[in-house]
């Protein structure tokens, strides 16, 4: 049996480290992508994603703007996304929530 594929969008170099060695060590293969643009791009070509882990801060995009996205697409959807939040400063994250 493969081996369940993680795909985790976080522009924090250090999040995306820890989060894929604490996956890897589960068994979990990981694919680590910078930002939620560059992950919908490696989504129209790569399909054996079982799961999206995504940082809600990011610059480009939120991760709800990535959850939407995905959602959107027939292709994708199916796929469940996670998102996250590792900010520590309560009223960025209340004033970004939509």
């Amino acid at each position: 049996m493969a081996a369940p594929h993680v795909l985790l969008v976080a522009e924090s170099c250090v999040d995306r480290l820890v989060a894929s060695r604490v996956l890897e060590t589960c068994n979990i293969r990981v694919t680590a992508m910078e930002g939620p643009k560059q992950a919908l791009k490696f989504l129209e070509m790569e399909h054996d994603v079982q799961l999206i882990l995504t940082d809600y801060c990011m610059l480009d995009m939120t991760g709800y703007d990535l959850l939407v996205e995905v959602k959107k697409s027939p292709k994708i959807n199916h796929i469940p996304v996670v998102v996250t939040c590792t900010e520590d400063v309560p009223e960025r994250i209340k004033k970004e929530v939509p």
